[in-house]
């Protein structure tokens, strides 16, 4: 009896990963396949934006790529967030040599508890242009098609105005375990919002890559009742005003942009935890759908092991069957896995993974756990 429970329990948890994979995973995959940009006789005019703090290396390094884009017209603003290394005196050289650099600023001693979002509503403000785009200082386009792939967002969505592009943000490749459950952690969140996103249940995006209509953000108050959350300038403003009708998906390969990954494991786990700290003000809805699938990849491994330790004996024989099929759906779903992650990881440059697909998949959700259940009792910080 407990081992015929426990094979139901396996086999509900098995089927609702099977739903999860086609109905949101291989949205996004199909997405993935190389666009073909903007019409360049019906291209509207871009302000992209870039908010800095304290990047002076980082824009040496990377945004010179902002100033290539094959697109005909097109602004770039810096928003400079109160940095205080040489960050002012490289924009200011920099205004010489492009025109359509334009720089502001964060006022000194500005008393918000997220100068990033006022960072972003100073830009949005200084932009001459109805579109938004968005990104960071440490990050470099997949290509000069940049602009032009994010902006055939806004002309794919046959249900009404799309207002809201949401795109993927890759990291570096680099050489170490780190960086390898880094590139699956990012690849397999990123798959899981775009394709929510490409099913009608858009619920985040990342401020790496991001594109909405300027009177869409000001219509709405910009980032009124959000400034209170020191991150989510860029997820919790999705979450508010996203819709299946407004918003599309655009992952192409050009449409990527690269930034620099963590490189030591406390630092990346601080970053993963800020971005953990707005989950609550996410929708309810929104939080019920997020918890579901690791709850079941949980439910379906705990239960791979309970049916292994209740047949488990040798030699192997056919009165095992509950525990060889278990056996062999989880192999069915690994196979599935990997030619689904894999195809958009191939696509997009990213590090493909086989063999540590097991591993990252027990262990990144067993620390978003631990985060959350140790975050209550960390000391709050004093913010303004």
């Amino acid at each position: 009896m407990a081992e015929q429970i426990v094979l139901y329990i396996f086999a509900a948890a098995w089927l609702y990963q099977l739903y999860f994979y086609l109905r949101y995973i291989l949205a996004a995959v199909r997405r993935t396949r190389r666009g073909n940009g903007t019409n360049q006789m019906d291209a509207p005019g871009v302000s992209v934006i870039v908010c800095a703090k304290n990047e002076e290396r980082n824009l040496r390094d990377y945004l010179q790529a902002l100033f290539t884009q094959d697109y005909p017209e097109y602004e770039v603003i810096v928003v400079n967030d109160g940095s205080v290394d040489n960050t002012r005196t490289f924009l200011e050289y920099w205004q010489k040599r492009y025109q359509n650099l334009k720089v502001t600023f964060v006022p000194e001693g500005a008393k918000v508890t997220s100068t990033k979002k006022l960072a972003i509503t100073l830009g949005a403000k200084a932009a001459q242009y109805e579109y938004l785009l968005l990104t960071d200082a440490d990050c470099r386009p997949q290509s000069t098609h940049w602009i032009s792939e994010m902006m055939s967002g806004f002309a794919s969505n046959g249900e009404g105005q799309t207002d809201i592009v949401l795109g993927f943000g890759a990291y570096f490749v680099k050489p170490t375990l780190l960086n390898r459950m880094i590139q699956f952690d990012t690849l397999l969140n990123g798959l899981q919002y775009l394709g929510m996103a490409a099913a009608g249940h858009p619920y985040m995006g990342v401020g790496r890559n991001l594109a909405y209509r300027k009177d869409l953000f000001f219509a709405h108050g910009g980032f009124y009742g959000l400034m209170d959350n020191k991150a989510g300038d860029d997820d919790l403003f999705v979450n508010r005003e996203a819709t299946a009708s407004n918003t599309a998906v655009v992952c192409t390969p050009d449409s990527l942009t690269w930034s620099v990954p963590k490189t030591s494991l406390s630092d990346w786990l601080r970053q993963k935890r800020r971005h953990l700290s707005v989950a609550p003000k996410y929708k309810f809805s929104t939080q019920l759908r997020l918890a579901f699938e690791p709850f079941t990849r949980g439910v379906l491994y705990a239960s791979l092991i309970a049916l292994i330790v209740l047949n488990g004996q040798w030699p192997i024989t056919i009165g095992q069957w509950p525990m060889l099929a278990a056996i062999g759906a989880m192999l069915l779903r690994w196979l599935g896995q990997c030619i689904l992650l894999n195809t958009a990881a191939r696509r997009w440059g990213v590090t493909r993974t086989v063999l540590l697909m097991p591993v990252w998949e027990i262990l990144l959700p067993l620390i978003t756990l631990t985060m959350m259940l140790i975050e209550p009792f960390r000391p709050k910080q004093k913010r303004w």
